[in-house]
């Protein structure tokens, strides 16, 4: 049986956007797109999980995906619970599935799991009975596939037509969980072109493999593109000196204005932040009239919101 979904095709688990079969990310965005007006309501609450407990588990540091996951389940009438990693007895040495044990035994229905070690989160859904459900906001290298929905929602909405672009994916993408789940996203819906952008040490060799076309030139890259996905370098996870400097990563691949032009005229900017200014991006595109990486925060929003809801009405 797939890890992520129950005997009836429905969405129990949300681990990777890899293995998910269309029509369930399809659900996700057209489920996502009817909230992304809450946030201009009055009334901001619709009480689709009233009842419903979901503890946010935060084993590394985050701001846009715990505060979005947290007004997203707040949105639904939830019981949020933010467990503080630093002062809990996983400090004492407790581990990682005892203190999921103990916390289903507190009446948990949904866990929002971040990790610094990939696999975590597959680990927990292994070991939770039926009825409660486990959400993945980023494991070590592997996937964030709630940052690659918000993604894919940002870019059906300027751009509807997934089967008409070019999107290139500019980086340091071997140690990115966030372009992972945007290219497994990417070819499931049927983009015909995803670009890998970037220095040989930061490209991964496999994803030729996955039908990526792969540019060591930046300019190749972003020629005729209609979204351009920015990474940061993830310095954190590079284990030697894969880059000369950060100055120098920006001379190389850095989007500047004149690079972005290189791009269609109409092309979309994006960031999952935080963003490096000066290194991987200028500030006058990040800030430009073609940047779109505040309204990916505010879908990130509605694209919670639909997967919380969705899995929380799955059964068994």
């Amino acid at each position: 049986m797939h890890p992520q979904l129950n005997s009836h095709g429905e969405l129990r688990h949300l681990l990777s956007t890899e293995g998910l079969p269309r029509e369930v990310l399809l659900r996700i965005l057209d489920t996502a797109q009817g909230f992304v007006s809450f946030g201009d309501r009055e009334v901001k609450k619709v009480p689709l999980l009233r009842g419903k407990s979901v503890f946010n588990l935060f084993f590394e540091n985050s701001t846009r995906t715990r505060t979005t996951f947290e007004i997203a389940a707040q949105r639904l009438s939830a019981d949020v619970f933010n467990l503080d990693i630093q002062r809990s007895s996983t400090s004492k040495g407790e581990s990682l599935l005892d203190t999921i044990a103990n916390l289903v035994a507190m009446d948990a229905d949904i866990f929002v799991v971040r990790h610094a070690q990939s696999g975590a989160p597959y680990l927990i859904a292994q070991h939770v009975p039926t009825h409660v459900h486990v959400v993945n906001a980023g494991d070590g290298r592997h996937a964030h596939p709630t940052q690659g929905l918000l993604d894919m929602t940002t870019i059906r909405h300027y751009k509807p037509d997934f089967s008409s672009l070019t999107v290139a994916i500019v980086g340091d993408i071997v140690h990115s969980r966030v372009a992972r789940s945007a290219i497994h996203a990417l070819t499931t819906l049927g983009v015909p072109e995803v670009r890998a952008v970037g220095p040989k040490t930061l490209v991964p060799g496999d994803l030729r493999a996955m039908g990526v076309r792969v540019c060591h030139d930046i300019d190749e890259g972003l020629r005729g593109a209609d979204v351009v996905m920015m990474l940061r370098l993830q310095n954190e996870r590079m284990a030697g000196g894969l880059l000369p400097s950060a100055s120098e990563f920006h001379m190389m691949y850095g989007l500047t204005p004149e690079r972005l032009a290189l791009a269609r005229p109409d092309a979309i900017v994006m960031h999952p932040g935080p963003i490096n200014r000066g290194v991987e991006i200028d500030s006058t595109v990040a800030d430009g009239g073609q940047s779109v990486i505040l309204p990916q925060v505010r879908f990130g929003i509605a694209v919670r919101m639909a997967v919380l809801s969705i899995i929380a009405n799955a059964g068994a």
